[in-house]
């Protein structure tokens, strides 16, 4: 109820809806499997899953009959390799990528413009529970070796636009020199 009231929100201020960014995220719980708290591992899946879902349907309905929009999810190389200790994370970002092909799928034909963002490990909050955790490689990488936040916002930005078309449907990654430098972003 809360994200269809946002898009008639949105829709009641600005006429239409371009874009939908699919961006709430946590990490928690960072626990190995068989010691996963299943609340918080739930929760997890609620938010990281089912919230792209529920943004998704709120949104397709608009897109479709404005014959345009741009749908984007921030996704994970956690979404197709596993993490020690992310199993909610992992499963949940897996299924959000799906999802997001799935839109495509679907959607793709109808002119929708669908999408996914892999942005690598960024400097947030989240690399701070990450670290106070120690349970796995991610945990002990220097903070040096995180992209700075504003590349994700300045990928997301070019994602918007016809220069991202050759990625419609797939998951876009940071790592990818070829898409940092299409981007505008340092190789």
């Amino acid at each position: 109820a809360q994200v269809q009231a946002a898009v008639a929100a949105t829709l009641a201020r600005f006429g239409r809806l371009d874009v939908l960014i699919g961006n709430a995220g946590v990490i928690e719980p960072i626990a190995e499997l068989a010691k996963a708290d299943p609340e918080e591992w739930g929760r997890a899946i609620d938010i990281n899953l089912k919230g792209v879902f529920h943004g998704m349907r709120a949104a397709l309905p608009v897109m479709r009959a404005q014959g345009a929009g741009t749908i984007i999810t921030v996704s994970s190389g956690a979404a197709v390799n596993p993490v020690e200790g992310w199993s909610a994370y992992c499963a949940s970002k897996a299924g959000a990528l799906m999802l997001t092909r799935m839109a495509h799928h679907e959607e793709g034909p109808r002119g929708l413009r669908i999408l996914g963002l892999s942005p690598g490990t960024v400097a947030t909050g989240m690399q701070v529970k990450i670290k106070a955790s120690g349970i796995n490689p991610v945990s002990r990488l220097d903070p040096s070796a995180h992209i700075p936040a504003d590349w994700a916002a300045r990928a997301l930005l070019w994602m918007c636009g016809a220069d991202a078309d050759p990625w419609l449907g797939q998951d876009v990654s940071l790592r990818d020199a070829a898409v940092r430098h299409a981007v505008g972003l340092p190789a």
